[in-house]
């Protein structure tokens, strides 16, 4: 529990560095961010954002009353405190930034660092990942004659979006290090790593599928009205 209220911490604060939200806003574009499996409510939101406030990260601001709800909606910014534990959380590159429940997040401020930083983070993700691959592969050669078809085509299922996911990180790293010339991206349409269309698209594929040895749960081995 500590873990996610720290990854929620961390996408607010990285939302909030964009612009001010309301609560509803800030839900709405959380919830994009962790993807399907992991909803968030306002049971969870709201607490953290009380957290927040209370550590002085964030301030709330009472907007016009609405026409519809006749109450003045809170808006959320972030203070100069908030804008520093941002910048300090966005340039740590240890194990917590490449595990499952922070890379995401991680991965999607990352606009926001430099290249060194990006590029530990990626190559931490994907050697970890490799690691798991690894361990994963060796076991399910002991195990393929204790399974049946089914459990064997889950295991294979698993292991292939983690292979995709490594050839994703992979195509990440070799973008980060030979960035294309200006010349090249004017003519491609495309501005290197932030808007390969190709990389993200089996990014997609790869966030979406089950995941063996990935995520929580992986292949089984690993709204409310705004208020």
């Amino acid at each position: 529990m500590a873990r996610r209220a720290e990854t929620i911490e961390l996408a607010v604060l990285g939302l909030l560095h964009e612009t001010p939200m309301h609560g509803y806003e800030l839900r709405k574009r959380l919830n994009l961010m962790l993807g399907w499996g992991r909803v968030l409510s306002y049971g969870s939101l709201y607490p953290a954002l009380k957290k927040m406030l209370r550590k002085h990260l964030i301030e709330e601001e009472a907007q016009t009353v609405t026409p519809v709800t006749r109450r003045p909606r809170i808006v959320y910014q972030l203070t100069p405190a908030g804008e520093r534990e941002f910048t300090q959380l966005m340039s740590e590159v240890g194990p917590m930034a490449w595990e499952d429940d922070n890379f995401d997040i991680r991965f999607a401020f990352f606009g926001r660092t430099d290249m060194e930083i990006r590029l530990r983070v990626l190559e931490g993700r994907r050697s970890r990942l490799q690691e798991r691959l690894d361990r994963v592969q060796r076991e399910l050669a002991m195990t393929q004659k204790e399974v049946d078809s089914y459990a064997r085509e889950l295991q294979r299922h698993g292991v292939e979006s983690v292979e995709r996911e490594v050839r994703w990180l992979s195509s990440l790293i070799d973008a980060e290090r030979n960035p294309k010339p200006a010349n090249d991206e004017r003519a491609t349409g495309r501005r290197g790593l932030g808007n390969d269309d190709d990389v993200r698209d089996e990014a997609d594929v790869s966030r979406t599928a089950p995941q063996y040895g990935t995520r929580k749960g992986a292949a089984h081995s690993s709204q409310e009205d705004e208020k």
